[in-house]
C-alpha cells in the first residue's frame, strides 16, 4: 500500500447523517433493510483504498461516522425504498471518542436482524513506519511519542474488533491495485456465496501469514526438497504431489481435516461468518505446503465452498 490512512478525507461520498431518528426499524420489513460493511483497521493498512474499492461497486460509503450512529444510518438506508441497498461504514480510531461505542451499536444491529460484515485492514509494524515516515505524517495516536507507539496503542485499541472481524486483510506487502483486487474478489459478486475459503501455502521459516484463521503444518510429512530430483520443482508439479501424497498419513490427513472444515464452515454460516483463510505451512512453502492447499481448494470446490488458492512463498528461495 502506497497511501496515509491518516489523512482521509471526511465523508468519501460527501453524506450528511441526521441525527433527528432513534433508530428504531420497527416497522420496516427486514427485505429492506440495507446490507452492512464496517470497514476498520491499522492507520495506514488502506482503509481508503477498501472503501473507494466498495464505493466503486455501488456501496453507499460514509467515512468516519461515528459509531453510536451506525445504526441510525441503517435505517435512513432502511427507509430509502430501495435506493439505498448496500452501506459501507469507516471506523477508525480518528473517532476515538466514540469508539467504545461501537460495540453497543454491534448488538443493536444484531437485534435489528441487520447482516453486518467486519472488514479489517492489518499491516506489520515496518510496513505502517514506512508508509507514514514515507509521507511525513504523524500516527494519529503518536502524541509526544513515537511512530511506533502510536501504531501500539492503535493495535490495543483494536485489538477486541479485530478478533470480531468476518474478514483480516494483511496490507503488509500488497500495494493500492493487490488490496483493491481482493476487495473485488471478495464483494464483486452480484450473489453473496454462503462462504468464500482463501487456502494459501507458506513457509514458517518466513512467519506465520497474520489474517489467517486457521494453521496446518504439514512438516509431519517428509521434505521433497530432500530428494534431488524434486528439489528444483514445486508443488504444483504433479511429481512433487504424488511424492507427498503416497506418503503414510497424507491421504488420510486430507480426508479428515476436509470432514473437519465441514463442520467448522457449518458453524461459522451458523454465526454469519463468510470469509476464512486457511493457511497451510512447511518449510519453505514450496513443496508440501503448496501440494496440500490444491488439493485441499479442490476438495472444498467440491463441498460447495467457493475458494481461491494462494501460494505465498513460492518462488522466495
Amino acid at each position: 500500500m502506497n497511501e496515509h490512512e491518516g489523512q482521509e478525507s471526511q465523508g468519501g461520498d460527501g453524506a450528511q447523517v441526521s441525527t433527528g431518528t432513534n433508530g428504531d426499524a420497527a416497522g420496516i420489513p427486514d427485505a429492506a433493510i440495507p446490507e452492512l460493511v464496517i470497514i476498520s483497521g491499522m492507520s495506514g493498512a488502506g482503509r481508503s483504498t477498501a472503501a473507494k474499492c466498495l464505493e466503486d461497486l455501488g456501496w453507499f460509503v460514509v467515512d468516519n461516522l461515528p459509531p453510536a450512529l451506525i445504526p441510525t444510518m441503517v435505517e435512513l438506508g432502511a427507509r430509502s425504498q430501495g435506493n439505498v441497498a448496500r452501506i459501507a461504514v469507516v471506523v477508525d480510531v480518528r473517532g476515538r471518542r466514540f469508539f467504545d461505542n461501537l460495540r453497543e451499536s454491534l448488538a443493536d444491529l444484531e437485534a435489528k436482524h441487520v447482516t453486518r460484515r467486519i472488514v479489517f485492514l492489518e499491516s506489520s509494524d515496518e510496513a505502517l513506519v514506512r508508509r507514514f515516515e514515507s509521507v511525513r505524517r504523524p500516527h494519529p495516536l503518536q502524541g509526544d511519542g513515537r511512530i511506533v507507539d502510536g501504531i501500539d496503542a492503535e493495535r490495543e485499541l483494536l485489538r477486541e474488533l479485530r478478533g470480531d472481524a468476518d474478514l483480516v486483510i494483511d496490507t503488509s506487502s500488497l500495494n493500492v491495485h493487490e488490496l483493491r483486487a481482493k476487495m473485488d474478489a471478495q464483494f464483486a459478486g452480484e450473489e453473496e456465496p454462503e462462504l468464500r475459503a482463501t487456502v494459501m501455502s507458506f513457509g514458517f521459516k518466513y512467519g506465520l501469514p497474520v489474517d489467517a484463521d486457521l494453521v496446518v503444518d504439514m512438516r509431519f510429512l517428509p521434505n521433497p526438497h530432500w530428494v534431488p530430483e524434486l528439489r528444483p520443482y514445486t508443488g504444483l508439479n504433479e511429481e512433487v504431489s504424488a511424492y507427498v501424497f503416497n506418503q503414510p498419513g497424507a491421504k488420510e490427513f486430507i480426508d479428515r481435516y476436509s470432514e473437519l472444515l465441514q463442520l467448522i464452515a457449518a458453524g461459522y454460516r451458523r454465526e454469519g461468518k463468510r470469509y476464512v483463510t486457511i493457511a497451510v505451512g512447511c518449510t519453505g512453502g514450496k513443496h508440501r505446503s503448496v501440494a496440500t492447499s490444491e488439493k485441499l481448494a479442490a476438495r472444498l470446490v467440491s463441498q460447495g465452498v467457493e475458494t481461491v488458492v494462494v501460494h505465498r512463498d513460492m518462488g522466495r528461495e
